[in-house]
């Protein structure tokens, strides 16, 4: 027989387990009536995961997430889905994707993706940055970027992609004229950043064992770690804090730390001026950092100019290389198309002087038709994150947004929409034509956003891309492979568009 004190004491121990169990439970469901009491269309949850359990369950890549419910939500403006316990916004209506990524960005000017900054120093950037501390670096870095300054770096960028050729061609004797081309177009996007963007003599192209390339391709590998950090920043913000979860790994935080900081510091000491990116971050450090008459609410730290010399590396190696490989796969898989370029680019250089600048480059009008496709195919990022500052009434429409939720615009769909692009899945680059452009609502084209907070090297990007398709279609044919996977797949655990097996192309000289 139990005592009346066990009797109590297993009594408490019940109660205890099923408050515990309760307060739990309505931790899990407490945001899921969010859509319901707003009247928006929305998929049914279940408990903590919300709509978002075989992306956590590294089933589903995050891109076949937001196109189930684009097409779930088709014939409304918007629709209403849970990334765990965090309830988004879906918007994909093109007139009021412009209005809040054009229109009305004041009332959206943050992108809401939330980072622990004294945990993640290189996080505290241009891409994670809230307004006003964001709009105030842009205006500093902007400059770096003017067509002005593009024409100064041309010659680094072509003095890269000589070297490119040369890897390409050795790659080929060792390879049986086989590459992996996200390799190396990876080396040569990060040369190119690192000496256009930095002044520094980077070399990735020829040296496997640059530093530079090794940890900068450890920030983009699809991993546990990365998916983990999503999944708890979806149940809670908080979340993260407590465990401090990193946004990178260790040591390529305390290398790219160490690195730019001394970048910043030898310019600095030996009073080296150069029309370059680092020039605009010095100016920036001068009037952000070291202004002492610069009241403390609008002050920058030393580490936020690091941060930002992080994030200019990263996107324009990663971005750059993606989408070069994505293309160049295309190209191989449509040998007609790819004789077109050709034959523009021939035609162009038969006409002029044969000096290939940055005059000719804007004159290919086929080639920006075909990277334009590319892009739309493989955009550089499947969606768009905005938050609401404010309370926010949806033009024509019953809806009120409010202040603090989450919006997400999923470029992917937009771009794989038949209703903008008729048979999505084929590759046309006839599509951006003048003319087939002009019939597409504005708001349906997103690889590098759109209004004021759309990438900030877009044109840097472009001219890179041409650069190293022009030398690499005048002077090679571009095949698929028996190690060309087609269709391409995608691993799951990334955020981004990384294909499983690479992308394996072969390669013939043109004689």
């Amino acid at each position: 027989m139990f005592s009346s004190s066990t009797t109590e004491w297993w009594i408490y121990i019940a109660t205890s387990f099923l408050v515990a169990v309760t307060v739990i439970y309505y931790f899990c469901i407490s945001t899921f009536n969010k859509w319901e009491k707003l009247n928006v269309p929305y998929i049914k949850p279940i408990p903590l995961f919300g709509n978002f359990l075989n992306v956590a369950k590294g089933i589903d890549h995050i891109l076949d997430f937001y196109n189930n419910h684009y097409k779930e939500f088709s014939g409304h403006k918007y629709g209403g889905l849970f990334q765990m316990r965090t309830p988004y916004l879906m918007i994909r209506d093109p007139e009021l994707i412009n209005h809040v990524l054009i229109k009305d960005f004041s009332t959206f000017p943050n992108r809401g993706v939330y980072s622990d900054f004294s945990a993640n120093p290189l996080s505290d950037n241009l891409f994670f940055m809230e307004n006003p501390q964001w709009k105030t670096i842009r205006s500093k870095l902007s400059p770096a970027f003017t067509s002005a300054k593009l024409k100064i770096m041309y010659d680094q960028i072509k003095e890269c992609s000589k070297i490119l050729m040369e890897n390409i061609r050795k790659d080929l004797k060792e390879n049986n004229n086989q590459i992996e081309v996200r390799d190396i177009m990876g080396k040569y996007s990060t040369d190119v950043i690192g000496t256009c963007a930095f002044g520094l003599k980077l070399n990735a192209i020829s040296d496997d064992e640059s530093a530079f390339r090794k940890y900068g391709k450890s920030i983009f590998i699809p991993s546990l770690r990365t998916l983990f950090r999503e999944l708890c920043l979806m149940i809670s913000p908080a979340l993260l804090k407590v465990v401090r979860f990193k946004d990178f790994p260790n040591d390529a935080t305390v290398f790219f730390f160490d690195a730019f900081k001394e970048t910043i510091a030898y310019r600095l000491e030996n009073k080296i001026v150069r029309n370059d990116f680092v020039h605009y971050l010095l100016q920036a450090r001068n009037d952000l950092v070291l202004n002492e008459n610069l009241p403390k609410r609008e002050k920058f730290t030393e580490k936020q100019i690091v941060a930002n010399a992080f994030v200019m590396f990263a996107a324009g190696f990663e971005t750059v290389s993606s989408s070069l490989s994505y293309c160049l796969y295309e190209l191989a898989l449509h040998k007609p198309i790819q004789d077109k370029v050709r034959e523009e680019i021939q035609s162009k250089i038969s006409k002029g002087d044969g000096q290939i600048d940055s005059e000719f480059l804007m004159d290919l009008n086929y080639l920006e038709m075909v990277i334009a496709e590319s892009l739309r195919k493989y955009p550089p990022l499947i969606a768009l994150f905005r938050m609401a500052s404010q309370t926010y009434r949806v033009p024509n429409d019953s809806l009120t947004i409010e202040k603090g939720q989450k919006l997400v615009i999923p470029i992917y769909s937009l771009h794989y929409d038949s209703k903008y692009y008729p048979d999505p899945q084929k590759y046309d680059p006839e599509r951006f034509s003048p003319e087939e452009k002009a019939k597409r609502p504005n708001g349906t084209y997103l690889p590098f956003g759109d209004g004021p907070r759309s990438c900030i090297g877009k044109r840097f990007a472009e001219v890179e891309m041409k650069l190293a398709l022009v030398e690499l279609l005048t002077k090679f044919e571009v095949f698929p492979c028996e190690e060309t996977d087609n269709p391409l797949t995608f691993a799951n655990k990334s955020l981004t568009l990384v294909p499983k097996n690479g992308i394996w192309l072969k390669f013939k000289k043109i004689e």
